[in-house]
């Protein structure tokens, strides 16, 4: 039987060749698309599982409130892993990171710049799950000066010698670390990825008392089925315990005036598996993803898979006129429902696996632009993943019978009699429940360009927005502090180049990756109240070289040696001073960890200007006076930059030989901020198309159906003087209807749906009614176009042909 059935189902699939191509397309694209974003769904929610102790595994992190300015940090201050190890029995480990910079490390002839560097405890490798290839995790980083490399890193400066023992210089440091283990790489799913690991017991701050300064990622492991809020309940004791004498010293004041000012300060727990997806933090180690994507993914992979199966079950029941007299014939011969709900069945799933193997076909063809857009190294390894064959087997299945089930009931219901004497209907009931799939497909289409189109106008927004800064032809030169005392010839030799207008020289920079100092400051005239700002040390040149204009004062200036005393604020801090036009003159007072003051007066003001994310709000900013060598920072004029570029590195190299020269431009770094949002952008944009396209592949084969049972009324109209734009509109009317309604119901789902997602930028757009209208009238050219291709067809068909037809 089970063989007949097979046979059946070929034969009918060969008959319906147009159909059954259409099923199986649309089919493919939905599994295809599904199967990507599952993908990737995947890889987001497996970072850092790798590590066998991850479910008990926390990050402590640092927030705060000063003057409603909030404090968020992944890092935080030396002593907080030995305290809470030494103060709480459940804390069973604590191991901490910090970042290593990027020195120059040498080995006989070979130098290189290294920048994936991080200083970890000796326990390190006995909280985290890096095996070692070689060396002892309990001892290789025990030793001051010892170091644990990854096998590329080995490679590329010994090749094929065994590295254990060898040793490194690293100049910049002035000082040797010798090999003491090798691991292959950190897995790519990890929230941070170093090539070296060296000890910290190398770094005489890692033995700090001080609660003042926060340079630590530091990591906790808890007992198994420990709740970790337990711990983070008592956290408040250990901040005012150890940081409350500090913050008396510096500041003057209690931890509880200082909270009944309205502020705070506290440490809290981070579930190490929420740290990709559910850091909202200025420092973490890696740029992260979002938790909310991967639900907006996931719900597009569910809709797109639904919509394919949508049009199976649509094209199914719509063409069931012609298989009715089949069924009432095997009715008549004796077959059951079961048998008949079975052999539909067995087709529909058929039709799913030839659908699921083309589906395979399309994911190896699209995987590689998909990684490309999306930043990731997604694949199907059948022979890593043993679960993959069964899995995509029993998905086809499932796939099969949910697209199947309601056609195998819906034809194995006929009643033989009426069939065969040829008063087949399709009924109200299925009709209604096409047009409510057609409604589904629609809405879920209209909701994905409403919000491609919200998503191109944020993202058109920020690379727009007058930033209050010249971001263009601005030209970056990082870690220039590496050419030490010819630093300032090197600057002096940029201005002699016609194509240069300006250089300055700091590595506080307004896009990127920059210096970031937090400074707490009071006023002369409220010397008690305490205020978070952000510092930015610069250079006379600072200030017109990025084009910021002044409001009001003056810029700093070498001929007044006063000014190493002086600050310039932006208009954000001045009115959060309450001084707003009449800055000027005022001071500002500072203490330092020991208490020592130092005092700042005011001699400028200058326009706000957008040093953070757009993500973020503009907050009080101070300009010092200082000699940070960090980057050059230079504004260009000229159409030759390759030529320039050249004569640079030329430069660098009389300067510095051995290290490499490097540099980019301003408005590359601001759009790299928004990198994340952009790979959203162009992966919505993808799959917003293929739905809208696998609908309308649906829309196609239920117009195509629709013309053919209307055949013969078309042909009466046609000979009764219908023309063939009445007849276009015949066919094409109840589709724009439901397509209609399709807007209706999509337009407060997108509205509320993209409303949520703007509210993470605090500079963002409005959604104006134009939107929906836009969207509204795209569907409906999309379906019109569909459906009026088969609409035409059977328009200016042969009336005579027509009404001999069945």
């Amino acid at each position: 039987m089970f063989r007949n059935y097979i046979k059946i189902a070929f034969r009918n699939l060969w008959r319906n060749k147009a159909f059954a191509a259409i099923n199986i397309s649309g089919l493919a694209l939905g599994i295809a698309t599904c199967l990507i974003i599952m993908l990737f769904v995947r890889n987001e929610l497996s970072y850092d599982r790798y590590n066998e102790k991850a479910d008990r595994m926390v990050r402590v992190v640092f927030r705060g409130s000063v003057q409603g300015e909030k404090m968020k940090e992944s890092s935080v201050m030396p002593p907080v892993a030995r305290t809470l190890l030494a103060e709480y029995p459940e804390v069973e480990q604590a191991t901490r990171l910090s970042l290593g910079g990027a020195p120059r490390i040498t080995y006989g002839d070979k130098s290189f710049k290294e920048r994936d560097i991080a200083m970890v405890d000796s326990n390190f490798f006995q909280v985290f799950t890096i095996p070692l290839l070689q060396g002892d995790p309990k001892t290789a980083l025990v030793q001051p000066n010892s170091i644990v490399i990854s096998r590329a890193t080995a490679q590329k400066y010994f090749g094929k010698a065994n590295p254990m023992g060898k040793v490194l210089t690293f100049k910049d440091w002035n000082k040797t670390y010798k090999v003491t283990g090798v691991f292959d790489k950190v897995p790519i799913n990890s929230h941070f990825h170093f090539d070296i690991f060296a000890s910290l017991a190398s770094v005489p701050d890692a033995k700090s008392s001080s609660w003042m300064t926060s340079n630590y990622f530091t990591y906790l492991v808890l007992p198994e089925g420990y709740e970790y809020k337990k711990l983070e309940a008592k956290l408040p004791q250990i901040v005012e315990k150890y940081l409350g004498p500090q913050l008396q010293q510096a500041m003057g004041m209690s931890f509880t005036q200082f909270r009944q000012k309205g502020n705070d300060l506290g440490l809290f727990l981070q579930p190490l598996t929420d740290i990709h997806l559910r850091s909202d933090f200025t420092n973490n180690l890696e740029p992260g993803g979002d938790v909310r994507y991967v639900y907006i993914f996931g719900a597009i992979a569910v809709f797109m898979l639904l919509i394919a199966c949508i049009n199976f079950m649509n094209l199914s029941t719509a063409g069931a006129s012609r298989r009715a007299r089949e069924v009432g014939v095997r009715k008549v011969l004796g077959s059951v429902k079961s048998q008949l709900v079975g052999q539909f069945l067995l087709e529909s799933i058929l039709l799913t696996m030839i659908a699921l193997v083309l589906a395979l076909v399309l994911i190896a063809m699209a995987l590689p632009i998909f990684n490309e857009l999306a930043g990731k190294e997604l694949g199907l390894d059948f022979t890593t993943d043993p679960w993959l064959v069964p899995g995509l087997l029993l998905f086809g299945v499932l796939v099969g019978v949910l697209a199947g089930s309601y056609p195998a009931f819906f034809l194995s219901s006929f009643n033989p009699v009426a069939v065969l004497k040829g008063k087949f209907t399709s009924g109200k009931g299925s009709i209604g429940l096409r047009s409510g799939l057609v409604v589904f497909q629609f809405c879920i289409s209209i909701a994905l360009i409403i919000s491609t189109t919200v998503v191109y106008q944020q993202l058109h927004y920020i690379q727009n927005k007058k930033l209050g800064y010249d971001k263009d032809h601005v030209l970056v030169l990082p870690e220039t502090w590496v050419l030490g005392k010819h630093a300032e010839a090197f600057r002096q030799l940029l201005l002699q180049d016609p194509r240069v207008v300006s250089v300055s020289t700091s590595g506080y920079l307004p896009a990127g990756p920059s210096f970031s100092n937090n400074f707490f400051v009071s006023t002369d005239d409220n010397p008690s109240q305490l205020t978070k700002t952000l510092r930015y040390e610069v250079d006379p040149q600072y200030i017109p070289t990025l084009g910021i204009r002044l409001a009001a004062g003056r810029n700093f200036s070498k001929a007044f040696s006063t000014d190493t005393a002086a600050v310039i604020l932006n208009e954000m801090a001045a009115r959060t001073f309450g001084w707003g036009k009449n800055a000027l003159g005022h001071t500002l007072s500072r203490s330092d960890n020991q208490g020592k003051k130092r005092t700042f007066r005011v001699i400028g003001v200058i326009r706000d200007f957008h040093f953070k994310s757009l993500h973020e709000p503009i907050s009080p900013l101070l300009m010092t006076l200082g000699d940070n060598s960090g980057s050059v920072i230079a504004k260009v004029k000229t159409q030759d930059i390759a030529g320039l570029l050249a004569s640079l590195k030329l430069q660098w190299s009389k300067f510095s030989p051995e290290e490499p020269f490097s540099y980019s431009f301003m408005d590359e770094r601001f759009m790299q901020t928004y990198e994340a949002e952009r790979k959203i952008g162009r992966i919505l944009y993808l799959f917003a198309g293929l739905t809208i396209f696998v609908a309308c592949l649906g829309l196609f084969g239920l117009a195509t159906f629709t013309a053919e049972q209307r055949t013969k009324e078309i042909g009466i109209r046609k000979v009764l003087g219908a023309s063939v734009t009445n007849i276009v509109g015949l066919l094409s009317c109840d589709f724009l209807r439901l397509v209609l309604i399709a807007n209706l119901v999509a337009w407060p789902l997108a509205w509320w749906a993209m409303t949520k997602w703007l509210q993470d930028f605090a500079y963002r757009v409005s959604i104006g009614w134009w939107v929906f209208a836009l969207a509204g009238v795209a569907a409906l050219l999309i379906a019109l176009l569909t459906v009026s291709v088969q609409a035409m067809r059977a328009a200016i068909a042969n009336p005579v042909k027509s009404l001999r037809a069945g």
